[in-house]
């Protein structure tokens, strides 16, 4: 598997995150909804059939140490916890930096330039993405 078939997977998952988020209102009292808002069956299925078919194309590759956490993306996507899909995807991206800093796999300025892509979208799914004040968060 090449680092691009690997951020390819990634990215969907990532776009099927922000779809999910999109649809969700802004605030949902428990209340109403006491179970949450899980994502419609189809939207499911095709977050799974991209982590499946990641695990099935990373074989003996150096991404096969990221199956665990699309699998625990794929499970908190399933149960409609955006935090704790996005998380796993998060640390992924971390990965498969320090792979590429161990010398693990080769990336190209494009796929460097996607993965901070990626990690921008995530964070803004995250909440305390706006901070209340302006320049707050930008040191002194």
């Amino acid at each position: 598997m090449e680092t691009s078939e690997a951020l390819d997977v990634i990215g969907n998952l990532v776009s099927a995150l922000k779809a999910y988020t999109a649809k969700l209102p802004a605030v949902m009292p428990l209340s109403v909804m006491p179970g949450g808002f899980k994502p419609a069956p189809e939207t499911v299925m095709v977050y799974e059939q991209a982590v499946y078919r990641f695990r099935s194309q990373a074989g003996s590759s150096a991404f096969r140490r990221l199956n665990d956490l699309l699998i625990e993306s794929l499970e908190a996507f399933e149960s409609g916890w955006v935090l704790k899909s996005a998380q796993p995807l998060l640390l992924s991206l971390d990965l498969i930096e320090l792979m590429q800093r161990e010398k693990a796999i080769t990336m190209t300025a494009a796929e460097a330039g996607r993965l901070r892509e990626y990690r921008s979208a995530l964070h803004r799914l995250l909440p305390g993405n706006q901070p209340e004040l302006e320049g707050a968060g930008k040191g002194l």
